[in-house]
């Protein structure tokens, strides 16, 4: 029995390490917002391109994945099905662009919070993360 298991951890665990994700963060929200953003850079580590196809967290009813395109002069979102993160690449969700949309928050992102997300990819199944939460103006924090 145990070394099913070992056997089985060690078959799940190169899908999941394929993904790595750097820089999850959100801007604090202000006192009643129901909604947020999420930031980060997902690296895809494997000779295959992957996919991110849904993303949920506690902090809110529901997460969806956002882009923001220009029509004329204004800017506008709008949902996406998935991202499409290449092999031996990576994929930024960044202000202005692709994004995380948190909606009907439970409550406020708080600077210093940190906001748990589990990430659900095609190839590579749930990845589980924190996202830092910064102040309401900020740019996100690199470290590398």
């Amino acid at each position: 029995m145990k070394y099913l298991l070992l056997a089985l951890m060690l078959a799940a665990s190169p899908a999941a390490a394929q993904i790595k994700i750097e820089n999850a963060w959100a801007r604090a929200t202000a006192p009643g917002s129901k909604i947020a953003a999420g930031y980060m850079v997902i690296h895809n580590q494997a000779a295959a391109p992957d996919r991110l196809i849904a993303a949920s967290s506690l902090a809110a009813e529901k997460v969806e994945t956002h882009v923001t395109f220009r029509e004329a002069d204004v800017f506008r979102m709008r949902e996406v099905k998935a991202y499409e993160i290449p092999a031996h690449g990576a994929f930024e969700l960044k202000p202005g662009g692709a994004h995380l949309m948190f909606v009907n928050l439970k409550a406020p992102f708080k600077e210093g919070a940190k906001v748990p997300l589990t990430l659900r990819f095609e190839r590579s199944g749930e990845v589980k993360i924190e996202m830092q939460v910064g102040r309401l103006t900020d740019a996100p924090k690199h470290a590398h």
